[in-house]
């Protein structure tokens, strides 16, 4: 089987997630990257949406995950997305980048980052 790559880069959502009392109460950003692992050979040759994963689905899977669910760790959004796509979507794995590039770490960083892959059982 095909390993192709279907990537959704730098979705930007305000959401609570967080420790800390500033973050839960007034939010901050969060930056998501989605990348897909499947055969898209089929959608290339029939050039029909029906044969691929649409990934304005995946948008909406991400940003109710990450606007509408409530989490302490970034880890754990990570997690909930990349369970929600192998449960939705035809693909054999998928990767995911949670960022948070204005996280309160006591001092001057670029943010913090988890990136989380996983594929689905006997890919």
């Amino acid at each position: 089987m095909a390993r192709d790559h279907l990537r959704v880069r730098g979705m930007i959502f305000h959401a609570y997630h967080g420790l800390e009392q500033d973050e839960i109460k007034n939010g901050q950003r969060f930056e998501v990257d989605v990348d897909l692992v499947l055969d898209v050979s089929r959608a290339g040759q029939s050039d029909h949406l029906r044969d691929t994963v649409d990934v304005r689905a995946i948008y909406d899977l991400v940003k109710k995950v990450v606007v509408k669910e409530r989490c302490f760790l970034i880890e754990a959004v990570g997690e909930r997305i990349a369970a929600g796509i192998l449960g939705k979507f035809p693909v054999e794995e998928v990767s995911v980048t949670v960022r948070k590039p204005f996280a309160p770490l006591g001092g001057l960083a670029n943010g913090t980052e988890i990136e989380i892959t996983r594929r689905r059982s006997g890919a």
